[in-house]
């Protein structure tokens, strides 16, 4: 019961950051580097201002923090016609000095002993099972971004961006400006993550600044497990597809979690599992592809022998 209540706890707040990812890899179609970076700035923001007494603000500056990193990655790309994924390293390489800075120049910041979002929260309901009333927290704010997400991208705005992922060209001939919707895509996108960084931060009681190393590859096995497990409906709509990476997030930690209690692989190859689970699940279409190759060029063989036997006879 513990493996799977922190599970969810642990899914609910990482998912968004998959849905923030879902919006550069699925819908921007551009590879988006920053992930890294802006994980880590969203937490030592969050962490900073928890300090002075503001978990709250100290969530909303987060979100915030990400936004200005996005868009600075989109600048990069858009104006001065940097590659994505240059793009992508050159933010996150300078936002480690800006974390730095963030956190006074320390390596961590602990929030032990003070009052932040889930301390609060378990303090306003003193006879609630702790692990529920946070599990019901990261549920409300995983369910508020993913219904402003779904809201933002049926306005105008979203459908543009929508459209810029699809045919650059296109957006184009209808004179809308394509880097403009770009750079908010992206900025848009690692606010997400922030905010996923953010709400990380108070949940485990502190900020570190090696806590983003490998966020990207987390967000992408979330993405990509939840539309293995939802074929075909992550594809429909983007409100089936970024339903499908909240569900992938929490079924990616899961995963993690039983491989982790299993003792197969020892707790320092977390990364090295999340990079196999990710290749696995992006190499599913090309072993399909193949298979049905191999049964295609079997049926013509088995067929080509039949129509020689009917000749002969």
């Amino acid at each position: 019961m513990t493996l799977l209540v922190g599970s969810l706890h642990l899914g609910l707040i990482y998912a968004l950051m998959a849905l923030g990812i879902t919006i550069t890899f699925r819908i921007l179609n551009t590879p988006d580097l920053t992930t890294d970076g802006s994980f880590t700035l969203g937490m030592a923001v969050s962490a900073s201002f928890a300090v002075m007494g503001m978990p709250g603000c100290g969530i909303l500056a987060g979100i915030l923090a990400g936004g200005a990193a996005g868009t600075v990655t989109g600048l990069l790309q858009t104006l001065l016609g940097i590659h994505p994924i240059l793009s992508g390293i050159l933010t996150m390489s300078g936002l480690y000095s800006v974390n730095l800075y963030v956190l006074g120049a320390r390596s961590n910041v602990s929030l032990l002993g003070t009052m932040h979002l889930f301390t609060k929260a378990t303090a306003f309901f003193p006879h609630v099972n702790k692990d529920i009333v946070r599990l019901v927290v990261a549920l409300a704010l995983c369910m508020a971004c993913l219904a402003v997400l779904i809201w933002f991208f049926r306005t105008h705005l979203g459908l543009c961006i929508r459209a810029a992922g699809d045919n650059d060209d296109m957006v184009r001939a209808s004179s809308i400006n394509v880097n403009i919707v770009r750079v908010i895509a992206i900025a848009l996108s690692n606010s997400c993550v922030a905010f996923s960084g953010a709400v990380a931060a108070q949940y485990q009681g502190y900020a570190d600044i090696g806590s983003g190393g490998g966020m990207m590859v987390v967000g992408l096995a979330s993405v990509i497990i939840g539309e293995v497990f939802f074929v075909g409906l992550s594809r429909r709509s983007v409100t089936a597809g970024f339903a499908a990476a909240v569900c992938g997030s929490v079924i990616y930690r899961l995963i993690i979690a039983l491989a982790l209690k299993s003792n197969i692989f020892p707790a320092y190859a977390l990364k090295l599992v999340s990079a196999l689970i990710v290749a696995a699940a992006l190499s599913l279409p090309a072993v399909k592809a193949r298979i049905q190759l191999a049964r295609n060029r079997s049926r013509h063989k088995l067929l080509a022998r039949e129509s020689k036997k009917g000749g002969l006879s």
